[in-house]
């Protein structure tokens, strides 16, 4: 028996859009299995706690005034914003729009370090529970950990 194809799951997958969230898909278990790292395009958001354990930050540096911090991460083009009202930052993307910790692989290349908002990507986020991935152009990887 021969599966027919559903074409308004298609329509919306060609659509999806990883800079308009209210193109996502719903997050389901097994997503990622196919993961084309369509979150890495996102911006990140971090704290002085994720900048520390990725070592863009001593622990004695974290101690500075926020304004002093700021200023430091800007000068060493680590931070693309401050977000004074919560203390944290958005990491500089690449120049191809993709997070600094992408690999050509597609894999995150400090996954044991990842920020916080990686690890508990797609619970929190631009859109809770939704994820940009395209599941219509997904490759399975199967060395994923």
């Amino acid at each position: 028996m021969t599966k027919s194809l559903d074409f308004k799951s298609l329509a919306l997958s060609a659509r999806r859009d990883p800079g308009r969230p209210s193109t996502w898909t719903s997050y389901q278990d097994g997503l990622c299995e196919g993961c084309q790292a369509l979150c890495c395009t996102l911006p990140v958001e971090v704290s002085l706690t994720d900048l520390t354990q990725l070592d863009l930050l001593t622990l004695e540096q974290s101690q500075l005034p926020y304004r002093q911090i700021t200023r430091l991460l800007l000068e060493r083009s680590v931070i693309e914003a401050a977000i004074e009202n919560s203390r944290s930052f958005i990491l500089r993307q690449t120049e191809s729009g993709v997070c600094r910790y992408l690999g050509a692989d597609r894999r995150c290349g400090v996954y044991d370090k990842r920020p916080e908002v990686c690890r508990t990507f797609p619970a929190i986020g631009p859109r809770p529970g939704f994820c940009p991935a395209n599941p219509l152009k997904a490759t399975p990887r199967k060395d994923r950990p």
